[in-house]
């Protein structure tokens, strides 16, 4: 039954003592210890307290509950109960709803006449229906720690708080470790998953990288392949069209050649078979003779040709050729180079004896005018300036027809027992002091190393120079080409190698040295005289 309203609470204190309904008690819940209002429902139990005076008797609900249930709705009824408890409680204090009057002063209050309601009509009955069965749901108690009420038709009683709480708590404990290794598991899958990540990002720059290095080498081979299809067409236009035709000149070129060849090889036959017989001299000597130019001279000699000289009695006559016009005549010529047509890489027997053609005749004439490539002797040259005071005079003519002399005023070689060391002075002239002073281009001890004064004489078979070492492939005369008086080595080279043209290269040379026909104080090291010759003449004061 619902609570009263104010208009019967108002009839309750008129005369008629009209009796107020009491609000019927809280029904209890089907829950255990549960107090409730219809529609409403507590955990935990709940206490009544009555207050108010006369027949009617507020009663006011208070919770001793910490936990609520999770029926919102129900609470706001158990609110909206609670609201009219409060109602009645303030109208017990102070009514304020009718007008009290005085006895004395005014009339007794009266009720106005009214109409009766009406009656009558209205809606018919309700069909009667027929109760249903209704089949009656197995109950099962709730997880925490709830029951079944005795009477079953009441439903399941709620647990306590403290229950819940002790329930929570245990439920608690297993579920935070629970949290703890799913919160682990999930820092463990970030980590994982972050460092998954990163190796794909990774590789994923591997790929690119590898991708653009498949794509340069793609471009690198089709450059290649390009080249080698330019390389291909040109193999084959070379092999199947310019190389035969070049082997076709080639072929050409070495017949001729090799007709070329069959004709030196003739020649030199026929020069091997001429050599094999003594040369003879075709010219006429002359009858004036002495005992070497200048003594020719003055018992009348006058034309440059070749002579028959004996420096003492003991020995035999033997040809040189006299220059009877060079620096007013009467030069024994020791030496001479002009055209190559000799080799003066020889060893000491052919330095010691002599070699070489002395002259030639020129044409049309009967006496042998010109002279030729020679040695005369180292016997011979000791002979000659140890007869007196000798003058030596070197004359050179480079390519070009430039000409220049060294004229030394003293001059002798000794013999073989002191290995024809040589001695020079009093150097005059436009070629250079070569012999005494060494090569002008170099200063200090490599200069001193290419003095010759004082020098023995050596060749390639008889090491007699000044360049002391222990390997027998350091010599000086077979570097330089021929006999010489070397030092370590030369400042002039009259008797080396023949180079036609003048210049030559280190290539050129047969051990990479300066072996030509030099004379360094004049044209260097790299450059081979045309010609050169060497002059020997008594000394005699001139008017």
């Amino acid at each position: 039954m619902a609570p009263p309203s104010i208009e019967a609470l108002q009839q309750g204190t008129s005369t008629s003592q009209q009796t107020l309904q009491k609000p019927p008690p809280p029904r209890l819940s089907p829950f255990r210890n549960c107090a409730s209002w219809p529609g409403s429902c507590l955990w935990g139990g709940a206490s009544g307290r009555q207050s108010g005076r006369g027949p009617y008797r507020v009663t006011a609900v208070s919770t001793d509950l910490v936990t609520r249930a999770p029926c919102f709705k129900r609470e706001k009824e158990l609110s909206k109960y609670s609201n009219v408890e409060d109602d009645r409680t303030k109208l017990r204090l102070d009514v304020r709803g009718h007008r009290p009057y005085d006895k004395r002063r005014e009339e007794a209050p009266s009720l106005r006449p009214v109409p009766p309601p009406i009656s009558g009509g209205g809606y018919r009955a309700r069909p009667a229906t027929a109760a249903l069965r209704q089949k009656k749901v197995e109950r099962k108690p709730p997880d925490a720690d709830g029951c079944l009420h005795a009477d079953p038709d009441l439903g399941v009683l709620c647990p306590t708080g403290c229950q819940l709480q002790d329930t929570l708590v245990k439920q608690e404990r297993p579920v935070r470790k629970s949290v703890e290794d799913l919160r682990n598991n999930v820092e463990s899958v970030s980590q994982t998953s972050s460092s998954t990540f990163q190796y794909i990002t990774l590789l994923k720059n591997m790929w690119k990288e590898r991708q653009n290095q498949v794509q340069d080498n793609e471009n690198v081979v089709n450059e290649y392949s390009l080249h080698l299809e330019k390389h291909q067409l040109y193999i084959d236009e070379t092999v199947n069209n310019n190389i035969p035709t070049k082997l076709r000149v080639l072929r050409s070129i070495l017949e001729n050649l090799r007709s070329k060849i069959q004709k030196l090889e003739s020649d030199v036959s026929t020069q091997m078979e001429y050599c094999r017989t003594p040369c003879t001299v075709t010219c006429n000597i002359p009858v004036v003779s002495g005992k070497e130019c200048e003594e020719i001279i003055r018992n009348g000699g006058e034309t440059s040709e070749m002579y028959l000289i004996q420096p003492d009695d003991s020995s035999k006559p033997y040809r040189v050729y006299c220059d009877m016009k060079t620096e007013k005549g009467g030069w024994t010529v020791i030496q001479n180079r002009q055209d190559g047509s000799v080799d003066f890489g020889r060893k000491w027997d052919p330095y010691k004896q002599g070699f070489g053609n002395i002259a030639t005749n020129a044409e049309g004439k009967k006496y042998c005018g010109i002279p030729g490539e020679y040695w005369l002797g180292n016997d011979k040259i000791s002979q000659l300036t140890n007869m007196g005071p000798t003058k030596l005079l070197i004359e050179m003519e480079d390519w070009k027809g430039d000409k220049v002399m060294a004229l030394y005023e003293g001059f002798t070689v000794q013999n073989e027992a002191n290995k024809y060391q040589l001695s020079v002075s009093k150097y005059r002239g436009t070629a250079g002091n070569a012999l005494i002073e060494g090569a002008s281009q170099l200063v200090g001890e490599n200069r001193t190393m290419t003095i010759h004064n004082s020098m023995f004489f050596s060749t390639y078979d008889r090491d007699n120079d000044g360049w002391k070492t222990t390997d027998p492939r350091k010599q000086c005369s077979k570097e330089d080409g021929g006999g010489w008086w070397y030092n370590r080595c030369h400042a002039a080279n009259p008797n080396g190698r023949y180079y036609w043209g003048g210049t030559y290269t280190w290539d050129m040379a047969k051990h990479g040295t300066d072996d030509g026909v030099v004379w360094m104080n004049w044209q260097g090291s790299w450059y081979s005289m045309k010609k050169m010759s060497m002059k020997i003449r008594p000394y005699f004061p001139e008017q």
